[in-house]
């Protein structure tokens, strides 16, 4: 149900300077007015092709029948409020095309919404920590996942793992890891901007976070067997960050529940701190 951003977003689509495409809108069961929507949109441009889903069958399903209908050999997949900057497919085809074992590449999704301090805060994360973070792990020779906001795949390569995931609540983390364990390259394309809203709410960014925390554990478990294997050793900084990220967050929710906990019952010394203050 996207009827307050579809518009936007298949016109900034279709605003791509990049010859040759085709915008393939899934309309996953909405229940609301982008049916109509994109419906009008697709007499007004005959580069618009829609395919409806009667009921909603989940964003990986989706994202199978987008790549299945579609007349191309790469695909540049955004979700249903992500505004393309003109240039993004171009720098996401240089990257494609730039070897035969690339297989996909991620982009670089900047924040809309920023009115609030909690959209201020998500601003600063998007545009400095999580590029950071993916050059790292380029550095590794591993991407621990795509962005699921915007994403660019060799369909021949999505074909060869078998697409999407319907059973993986993260299904973008999912496909980034059985790519490159099928030895394919994934990239991320800092130049490849979009634009997209996020939660600004409390309530609204817990559940996004929480939902990522569960896809990151269900693929490494799903794949941890693979990993002890030395085919696939490049895999080990990205599996050891995610890891050391996960035990880190658990520290500091037993620190934070200890520290309240004092305020109510005396703890052992030994527990404690000592502090500067």
């Amino acid at each position: 149900n996207e009827e307050d951003h579809v518009e936007d977003t298949v016109q900034f689509a279709l605003a791509t300077r990049y010859p040759n495409i085709e915008v393939i809108i899934i309309n996953d069961g909405s229940t609301d007015r982008t049916k109509q929507i994109i419906e009008k949109l697709a007499l007004q441009d005959s580069r618009i092709r829609i395919v409806h889903l009667a009921t909603n069958q989940g964003k990986a399903f989706a994202l199978r029948a987008g790549a299945l209908v579609s007349q191309h050999e790469y695909l540049v997949c955004i979700d249903g409020d992500v505004l393309l900057h003109p240039y993004t497919v171009h720098w996401m085809m240089d990257q494609l095309l730039s070897g035969p074992r690339v297989g996909a590449v991620t982009g670089n999704p900047r924040i809309i919404n920023r009115s609030s301090l909690l959209g201020k805060i998500q601003v600063g994360e998007f545009s400095s920590i999580i590029g950071l973070i993916k050059r790292a792990q380029r550095t590794y020779g591993r991407i621990f996942t795509v962005s699921g906001a915007i994403a660019g795949f060799r369909k021949s390569a999505l074909h060869r793992v078998g697409y999407w995931s319907e059973n993986i609540v993260t299904e973008d983390i999912d496909i980034s890891w059985r790519l490159q364990l099928d030895h394919w390259d994934i990239r991320y394309e800092a130049q490849a901007l979009c634009y997209l809203y996020m939660p600004e709410t409390l309530k609204g960014l817990w559940r996004q976070r929480l939902r990522w925390a569960q896809g990151g554990v269900e693929v490494l478990l799903k794949y941890s067997k693979a990993l002890f294997h030395w085919k696939s050793r490049r895999f080990w900084g990205v599996a050891f960050e995610y890891l050391l990220s996960v035990g880190w967050s658990y520290a500091m929710l037993v620190i934070f529940i200890l520290y309240f906990i004092g305020f109510i019952v005396p703890l052992p010394k030994e527990w404690q701190v000592a502090s500067v203050l």
